[in-house]
């Protein structure tokens, strides 16, 4: 079975565009970070130190420290696929990433992006 491209890119390369995304929107650096710890367990200087690694994206996901079980309460579509309906594990960990980036970025409270 063919490896999914974004897979085998630098988690350097690809968070800073979920940053920028969500930058790009008004809302802050900080709150990337938050929302990432809240679905992974890494911490703030954990992902600074991959960020200044040559860590993979799957690899960024692979061996997150603790990935959030209220993670499966994200529902909705990311590129118009819905990231509930996923069947690849790490491809449904990833959207689940850029699910919670996109709704920071349309301006939900971050309360509701991390399912309280």
């Amino acid at each position: 079975m063919k490896k999914e491209k974004i897979y085998t890119m630098l988690f350097s390369k690809v968070y800073p565009l979920l940053i920028a995304m969500a930058e790009k929107k008004g809302r802050k650096r900080e709150e990337v970070f938050e929302i990432t710890n809240w679905l992974t367990g890494y911490s703030n200087e954990e992902i600074e130190k991959l960020l200044d690694s040559d860590i993979t994206y799957e690899e960024f996901f692979l061996k997150a420290p603790k990935l959030n079980p209220k993670r499966k309460l994200i529902t909705g579509s990311i590129c118009k696929v819905r990231v509930e309906d996923i069947k690849e594990s790490l491809m449904q960990e990833i959207r689940y990433l850029d699910k919670l980036i996109d709704e920071l970025a349309k301006g939900k409270a971050l309360e509701k992006i991390k399912r309280k």
